[in-house]
């Protein structure tokens, strides 16, 4: 969110973010208030924010209760479907007055999805798991924003939402998933190359199956997500 406000036009209002807020690069003035788990609360509060932004799966529900408490507005979102995003876009510029630069953003999320449904509407799902922790190994299930968007881009989750969001995975158990694609995105976890071999080697599963990614392009929602589709759309071709 802190890298959708200064993609339509609000980034000069941005007084504080956390350690994960990394995009822009480059962003002047702007206080590091901690973590997402851990934020210095009087840090934020001695920033007199009219607004703060929270996540509902990232930011804790004290921390967000307390900022309340101490009389600061908090928006929190957690959005599940590349369709909640468009809304959250238009909902946040109008907060900040930015209303043409997130109608902008909002619209390319709305066409690179139109773009996506129309390229995979006739053709074959490719099957996919997507793990996003090592010990324990976890994977993330129909029931996330992440396997929504691969979805989207022509995919299918071999883990059905039955499983809760983000269960705990044996290794040795991934090859009677049949996937055609295992996903090792960059985050949460900094899964590279060197995993590839050792998944490969625990799962009895082809190395040519497995796909390092942008965890970025992949799980972060807002101004972003229109970028994510367009590359989920070249993850999901087989």
């Amino acid at each position: 969110m802190t890298e959708t406000l200064f993609s339509i036009g609000a980034g000069a209002a941005v007084v504080g973010a956390t350690r994960f807020c990394v995009r822009p690069a480059s962003m002047p003035g702007v206080v590091r208030v901690g973590g997402t788990k851990d934020p210095r609360l009087s840090r934020v509060l001695e920033l007199r924010p009219s607004l703060v932004l929270a996540n509902e799966e990232e930011n804790r529900r004290e921390d967000v209760e307390a900022l309340r408490a101490a009389g600061v507005e908090v928006h929190t979102s957690l959005p599940r479907r590349v369709e909640d995003v468009p809304p959250l876009i238009r909902a946040v510029g109008a907060r900040v007055s930015q209303e043409e630069g997130a109608e902008r953003a909002a619209r390319a999320v709305e066409s690179a999805l139109d773009e996506a449904r129309a390229l995979n509407r006739a053709g074959a799902r490719t099957r996919f798991l997507v793990l996003v922790w090592r010990r324990p190994w976890m994977a993330a299930t129909a029931d996330t924003f992440l396997s929504n968007l691969l979805e989207h881009a022509g995919g299918i989750n071999v883990l059905d939402a039955g499983a809760g969001r983000y269960p705990e995975i044996d290794p040795r158990e991934v090859a009677s998933f049949a996937p055609d694609r295992v996903l090792l995105p960059t985050e949460p976890f900094p899964f590279g190359p060197r995993h590839v071999t050792e998944l490969a080697a625990a799962t009895r599963v082809d190395p040519a199956r497995f796909l390092t990614c942008d965890g970025e392009l992949l799980t972060w929602h807002g101004s972003r997500t229109a970028e994510g589709l367009r590359a989920a759309t070249r993850w999901m071709r087989r």
